[in-house]
């Protein structure tokens, strides 16, 4: 095999043999072929897309670069759920503990933000003392106590995807489908689960801004688990605008506690109980209730071992940023747009998010917000809270929301975008 030859097959718009897969993935993995080779493969694939038979392929030889995980020993079916990224998408969060105590084990790898999409493990380190890194044994430990676990995936898990993604964010071909969808697969798969439910989001804020592409990726990634073994299938949701009433790290936190205790905003309860029956009817558990869960603390409890499990405090006061700002209504009338991107990006801005992945961010920082689109507001009423610790961000922060992040008119009602917009399995 010959590097050259493998990029010029892809490049002629051809389909790459199963060993051309298997050697490039291997070879690059070693340091045998060089990062400007596998970017200029990449590109082709961008460029020129992949059969559902050289994705499969393409997965299979990322799964068998590094380890896989078994959970057969557990004695409950495993699910688990993984979103393609949004604004105030704490979803995990309450979901996990909700489904562990509704009978399935949940290990829920999960991952940090980078740019205006926030990342779980950034929220749940907001958690006095709680920590994201596990030993699989550590890990195993906390699915056969608690039922439910959210860490970060070691590095044994598809090593390949992670030079892949690392380069693919440096050379313009994130945007590939066959790409994206075997990054998702190839981690989730050799995670070891024996149900998947896929949060495909679609919007503004969303990686997919149309619903034809988030369908494309959803169905490649349901057939990649099909082909894999693993029960699959795809919710698409909208991501127009933020889910819940808060975007950021601690204040994310705080509205997923509202929900574990029987509150909270209507939309993350919708799609946290959506989600939860998908996973339990995928893991064998269809008549188990998840909104009972909720409503009789059950969910809470398991919220609480899991997060004193890996050293967190429950009851600690989470951390509130020092310096607030309030964005009031220009106007009465009906709120009707709430822009998704431009929240996300105010609250990236204000500290809650990192531009690379190895900076900090504020637990505090974020965007509360006090309205949603549907609901009447009053000229000069308070529509934002923006939370920093450093108030030279504000008017950063607050470039992210001119234009038209935010309309108000005068207009009787609104009719609202459907949660929830399609299903793939």
């Amino acid at each position: 095999m010959d590097v050259i030859s493998v990029i010029r097959t892809k490049r002629d718009r051809g389909r790459l043999s199963d060993a051309q897969i298997d050697w490039v993935i291997d070879a690059y993995t070693r340091g045998e072929v060089a990062d400007e080779q596998m970017s200029a493969l990449a590109m082709a694939i961008l460029l020129n897309g992949m059969e559902r038979e050289e994705i499969a392929r393409w997965t299979a030889a990322m799964i068998a670069s590094g380890e896989r995980m078994d959970f057969s020993a557990l004695p409950r079916p495993t699910a688990d759920k993984h979103s393609t990224g949004g604004v105030g998408d704490k979803i995990t969060l309450p979901l996990a503990p909700l489904v562990a105590a509704c009978g399935a084990a949940v290990p829920q790898l999960s991952g940090r933000g980078l740019g205006h999409t926030g990342g779980t493990l950034d929220k749940m380190e907001s958690i006095p003392g709680w920590r994201a890194l596990l030993s699989n044994d550590a890990m195993m430990d906390v699915l056969r106590s608690v039922g439910a676990v959210i860490c970060a995936a070691g590095d044994g898990l598809a090593p390949a995807d992670k030079k892949l993604y690392a380069l693919r964010d440096v050379t313009g071909t994130v945007e590939a489908i066959p790409l994206i969808a075997s990054s998702i697969m190839s981690k989730k798969i050799a995670e070891g689960t024996g149900s998947l439910v896929l949060d495909v989001k679609v919007g503004s804020g969303a990686f997919m801004k149309n619903l034809d592409d988030a369908r494309e990726l959803a169905r490649t990634m349901v057939g990649l688990g099909t082909d894999h073994g693993v029960r699959t299938v795809a919710l698409l949701t909208d991501m127009s605008t933020p889910l819940g009433l808060t975007a950021g790290n601690a204040l994310e936190v705080r509205e997923s506690v509202e929900v574990l205790a029987g509150g909270g905003p209507a939309d993350v309860v919708e799609l946290t109980l959506a989600l939860a029956r998908e996973m339990l009817d995928a893991a064998g558990l269809p008549d188990a209730d998840p909104a009972g869960a909720l409503a009789d603390g059950s969910a809470m409890d398991h919220w609480r071992r899991m997060v004193a499990a890996q050293g967190g405090d429950p009851d600690a006061p989470l951390p509130v940023a020092r310096e607030r700002h309030t964005v009031t209504a220009s106007a009465s009338g009906v709120l009707t747009k709430l822009d998704a991107y431009a929240v996300g990006v105010a609250a990236w801005r204000l500290g809650a998010g990192r531009a690379r992945k190895e900076d900090p961010v504020q637990a505090g920082a974020g965007v509360e917000m006090h309205a949603k689109p549907g609901d009447r507001v009053t000229a000069g009423a308070p529509l934002l809270t923006l939370h920093t610790d450093t108030p030279e961000r504000f008017e950063y922060a607050l470039g992210a929301l001119d234009g038209d992040a935010i309309e108000i008119t005068d207009t009787a009602s609104v009719e609202p975008t459907p949660l929830i917009l399609d299903r793939i399995a």
